[in-house]
């Protein structure tokens, strides 16, 4: 099955060359030179992914990660060669799936866009869930349906990789997931032991869901383990 990536990014020959690469590998590449002419890309060509620069003419990689995620169902990932923990973070933030270098191998990089590619199909092919797949703690309610979470009758704006990480964890509430189990959720790749993606997400959640960044009762940390879903702390 093919798959399209729209691929935002000025650099001519580097655009040219992933979309022959990744064309080997039944990822079909359409190229956005302009940041500020992405939106109507997206809207023409439909794709199945979008890959990012940060650094763009017109309006910048980050700024339209966080335009286009509420918008957008499917995986975003960067590629950019700032190698810096605070784009990262900020990226991941914003709602990117992932936060790769330009130094990272073409093979690795396709087969991480795979991965994404994965689990959104994964996603999408499921079964409309049933009434079951509705969780309850408390003030907090879960539903797998529509993929809306509340907290005390408050809507709590979720990314989709943000929503499946809550699913998982409180779907085992009170077992331990550690953080190879998280990351083969949310993004399809095994824990190297050095990603702090899954500590980036799980701080994000807490911050959403109202728990004490300093002494987490909600989603608490195991050292050396992984993460706890409370069911008794909402």
């Amino acid at each position: 099955m093919t798959h399209k990536i729209l691929f935002v990014e000025d650099d001519a020959e580097l655009a040219g060359l992933m979309q022959g690469f990744l064309a080997r590998h039944d990822l079909e590449v359409v190229i956005e030179p302009r940041g500020d002419t992405a939106h109507a890309a997206l809207e023409r060509e439909k794709p199945d992914l979008l890959l990012l620069d940060i650094m763009l003419p017109g309006k910048d990689g980050l700024t339209l990660c966080r335009e286009i995620r509420p918008e957008f169902a499917g995986p975003i990932v960067i590629l950019t060669s700032l190698d810096s923990d605070i784009n990262q973070i900020l990226g991941l933030e914003l709602g990117a799936n992932d936060y790769v270098l330009k130094t990272t191998p073409p093979a690795v990089l396709a087969a991480r866009l795979r991965a994404q590619l994965r689990q959104h199909d994964h996603r999408a092919g499921t079964p409309e869930p049933d009434s079951s797949q509705l969780l309850v703690f408390g003030q907090l309610r879960i539903d797998a349906r529509s993929r809306e979470v509340q907290l005390g009758g408050e809507r709590i704006t979720l990314s989709t990789t943000d929503f499946d990480l809550l699913w998982q964890l409180a779907s085992h509430a009170g077992e331990v997931q550690d953080r190879d189990t998280l990351l083969r959720v949310m993004r399809g790749l095994s824990y190297d032991g050095m990603d702090r993606s899954i500590d980036i997400a799980v701080s994000r959640l807490r911050k959403k869901l109202g728990d004490d960044p300093t002494a987490p009762s909600r989603i608490k940390t195991v050292r050396n383990k992984g993460y706890l879903f409370s069911p008794a702390g909402w």
